[in-house]
């Protein structure tokens, strides 16, 4: 049997207390199972399915779809034509705060958005008069693209920049913003990919500051009454709880927002209702997820989205 390092023994006895869960947390990233594919139908489902499908969970909205094991949904011609678009269901679940948000939503920005993912379901939950998904890193670019055209993703625009530059420019101008941070992508060895690296202390706390600049240039363009929502596809503390922890220390016009259709998957490591989903809940890879509301209660000035016109990279109508 493989032996599980130091660093993963040490995070599973901060994650769980109970050294069975510690055990079976473990096991799940050293010999990882297969996860059943799913699918979020971009248009309206064919009445019969081309696909079987599991009974859904009670929290998963009629436009996600989880497919049994041996369905290959990206081989199939409705794919292409854009008619589905395929995802983890750990993303399912870490966008699925995204649901409770009461009102029209008029901009939904996606800070950090390829693959397109938590764009394609807030644009398919949300209906935004315009979606602004954003991308940093260049090579990323192109299948953000792909995704959205193909998916026909529309009012939607792409742009490449810095999360400060939004920061700056676009100050309390969006209902919704996403932060699917960078992170260590710990829950990849749970789907049998490589993280080199993932547990180091140095790669842990790297990444957390990287997380906590992003979120808190993202809270700036958060309008007021509106919301953040802030996830990750890790499992240390310092790049989850810790980062809501700090944000609403230096936000404190922010508020977490309880998700009652969640709250089995509430996480013990912090009073602030935030969410977890691990790889033994035999769902997904695992996801950490919380919605953040911005309670002040000006409106703030009128940003003219225009400004930032000239950064768009792609734009579907």
């Amino acid at each position: 049997m493989e032996k599980p390092s130091n660093l993963l023994l040490k995070l599973s006895r901060r994650l769980f207390t109970n050294s069975e869960e510690q055990e079976i947390f473990i096991q799940a990233l050293i010999h990882p199972q297969p996860f059943q594919p799913c699918i979020l139908w971009c248009k309206q489902k064919p009445d019969i399915s081309p696909f079987l499908v599991e009974i859904p969970t009670s929290w998963q909205p009629p436009f996600i779809d989880r497919l049994q094991f041996g369905e290959k949904p990206g081989q199939h011609p409705l794919h292409e034509q854009g008619y589905f678009y395929c995802l983890d269901f750990s993303s399912v679940f870490a966008a699925a705060t995204l649901l409770t948000i009461p009102h029209q939503i008029s901009l939904a920005f996606d800070m950090c958005a390829a693959p397109g993912g938590k764009s394609v379901f807030a644009w398919k939950a949300l209906q935004p008069d315009l979606l602004i998904s954003n991308e940093v890193i260049g090579k990323r670019l192109g299948m953000l693209i792909s995704n959205l055209k193909r998916c026909h993703i529309a009012p939607s625009v792409v742009v490449n920049r810095d999360s400060s530059v939004f920061g700056e420019l676009i100050s309390f101008s969006s209902n919704l913003v996403i932060v699917d941070a960078p992170c260590t992508g710990q829950s990849l060895l749970a789907k049998g990919e490589k993280a080199p690296g993932c547990f180091h202390p140095i790669a842990i706390n790297k990444s957390a500051n990287r997380q906590k600049r992003i979120i808190a240039n993202s809270a700036k363009i958060v309008a007021p009454q509106s919301y953040l929502a802030y996830m990750t596809c890790t499992y240390s503390p310092e790049e989850n709880e810790q980062v809501c922890e700090w944000l609403l220390e230096r936000f404190p016009h922010f508020q977490a927002i309880e998700i009652s259709y969640l709250s089995k998957y509430q996480s013990h490591l912090t009073k602030i209702p935030c969410y977890r989903m691990f790889p033994q809940d035999r769902l997904g890879a695992g996801a950490f997820t919380v919605l953040l509301k911005n309670t002040d209660e000006n409106e703030g000035e009128k940003v003219d989205l225009d400004v930032i016109s000239s950064m768009y990279i792609f734009q579907n109508q």
